[in-house]
């Protein structure tokens, strides 16, 4: 394109590039709000985020990654709200990158965190465009990977792994229950099997005696302690989960919500297992589906085997210290220099209106 007067012109690159249509993310559906997730193409990606930003402000800076793939790698942040000094530590951290290929966004994740050892996720990973907007607008960058929808958002914090847009597309009231509705199953998720446990194992006396009753006839033909029976059950439910994840989607769900109800029932009249071990372990299955991040879920289905154990040995001062060692970790932890539980560690109390709860917008 050459225009008159100017010196330079410019070469556009205009061939066809063949690519998915838009569709909504499947594992971050929302009840309102838009249904446009990224797809594989950055340039595409990018196109998106600049229909939401329309600000020269919005800045884009590519990198070549891979040996082999020489895939482009790319920087999104808004100029003037993110601080320079992390745009120049994601930049950095990148560009000390040697691999012979990149591939997808996980291919780069542990290269760059600050805890690679850690079991818990330090970025924001999503497939939701105003996902990424509202981060950026908060001051976050996002790197984009040619091939794969899935966009890293930096820094992460506990509390922004926990959010949904849902949170801010309902009234405020709405939006706070939900939030806290979700941490109380964050919580049951990592917690009820190894209360469970620690009850049936070492604290009968604060049962309810009627409880109690009803616990200790359903368990009298078991043969297995507390903890084994639900060892057995969990890791079947874990079994149940994958499979339904790896089988067509036409009957990945139907195969593991009918292989749920079959072996739950079946180990029931086999005497393998007692019906209160199943309430419980369904309750579990059902709280780490509340989460809206995968990869948070799964690192609280992996922690909650040795707090299981912990309560099996210890009862309540195993389960004490087992969070205590937790809480510890999540404290130490940071992301590109933020604090992984700011604004709880350290406390920032202007910043608490949006992390337990969601106050108005305004």
């Amino acid at each position: 394109m050459l225009l008159e007067d100017a010196e330079t012109g410019l070469a556009i690159d205009v061939q066809h590039h063949f690519h998915r249509n838009l569709e909504e993310p499947v594992a971050e559906s929302v009840v309102r709000g838009n249904r446009i997730g990224f797809i594989e193409s950055i340039d595409q990606n990018i196109a998106l985020l600049r229909n939401y930003l329309k600000t020269d402000a919005f800045l884009f800076e590519t990198l070549i990654l891979g040996k082999y793939t020489k895939t482009t790698v790319g920087i999104a942040y808004i100029d003037g709200v993110a601080e320079r000094k992390l745009i120049e530590e994601v930049r950095m951290r990148l560009e000390h990158i040697e691999a012979d290929g990149v591939i997808e966004t996980g291919d780069i994740e542990e290269l760059i965190e600050d805890h690679p050892n850690s079991i818990f996720p330090q970025m924001v990973v999503t497939e939701r465009v105003d996902v990424v907007v509202s981060s950026m607008l908060e001051g976050k960058v996002a790197i984009l990977v040619n091939g794969t929808p899935f966009v890293l958002v930096v820094p992460g914090t506990f509390f922004s792994l926990t959010q949904s847009p849902d949170d801010y597309y309902q009234r405020f009231f709405v939006g706070s229950f939900i939030r806290l509705l979700r941490l109380f199953f964050i919580f049951i998720a990592l917690c009820l099997p190894a209360i469970y446990v620690a009850f049936s194992t070492f604290h009968q006396e604060l049962i309810p005696s009627q409880l109690l009753l009803t616990i200790v006839v359903s368990r009298e033909a078991i043969p297995f302690p507390a903890v084994v029976e639900l060892l057995i059950m969990d890791i079947t439910f874990e079994g149940l989960r994958e499979a339904g994840l790896r089988l067509p989607k036409q009957i990945g769900a139907a195969v593991s919500i009918v292989g749920a109800l079959v072996i739950g029932e079946a180990s029931v009249n086999a005497g393998l297992v007692s019906r209160p071990m199943v309430v419980i372990i369904a309750l579990t299955g059902i709280a780490s589906f509340i989460m809206p991040r995968f990869n948070l879920s799964t690192s609280f289905r992996l922690l909650r085997f040795p707090l299981t154990l912990a309560a099996a040995s210890f009862g309540f001062i195993g389960l004490f210290a087992g969070l205590m060692m937790i809480l510890t970790h999540l404290c130490s932890l940071r992301s590109f220099g933020v604090p992984f539980m700011e604004p709880i560690a350290p406390l920032h109390t202007f910043r608490l209106k949006d992390s337990f709860i969601r106050r108005k917008i305004k």
